[in-house]
């Protein structure tokens, strides 16, 4: 699915990236991380990121990070912020990622969308710190697109984009 999702967007821009999540189960398995490899390379010229949904301890980082590093393939800690992903789990694995993703659904979700601003200035700082990308997840309309831009960030995800369909 995914190599023939890269081919159907490889018509249409030149600049692809293709992400998806793994949790620690699925991040510690060797064969899985060899599928992955392989399929960077089947997909190529096209970017390839992996989102981590679960914070690894730091032997696992490091170990991931210089494998798909090795093979041009990005590592994002996804949700930071939120579940497993707080900052006191994932501080020592900002020097081994190259994005991290806040989700403000999740906020919204558990009913404290005020905190939004609070927490995204603080996960902005830590990406400026360590010289990583931002994404934001969760934009649903202008005002989040607004809050983004606010921020500086300019990798966004959500709804206002488009829903999630097969292609």
């Amino acid at each position: 699915m995914i190599e023939k999702t890269s081919s159907i967007l490889h018509t249409a821009t030149k600049n692809i990236v293709i992400a998806f999540n793994l949790n620690n189960k699925q991040a510690n398995d060797p064969l899985t991380i060899g599928a992955i490899i392989t399929l960077k390379k089947r997909i190529n010229p096209a970017a390839l990121t992996i989102e981590l949904t679960e914070a690894p301890t730091l032997s696992e980082i490091k170990d991931l990070s210089t494998m798909l590093h090795q093979y041009d393939i990005d590592l994002v800690i996804d949700d930071v912020g939120t579940g497993s992903n707080t900052y006191k789990n994932v501080k020592h694995l900002l020097p081994y990622v190259d994005q991290i993703k806040f989700a403000m659904q999740n906020l919204r979700m558990a009913g404290e969308a005020e905190k939004i601003p609070e927490c995204l200035s603080f996960w902005v700082k830590q990406a400026k710190k360590y010289c990583l990308n931002m994404i934001l997840e969760g934009v649903e309309d202008h005002s989040d697109q607004t809050l983004a831009e606010k921020f500086g960030i300019n990798i966004q995800q959500g709804y206002l984009y488009g829903k999630p369909s097969l292609v």
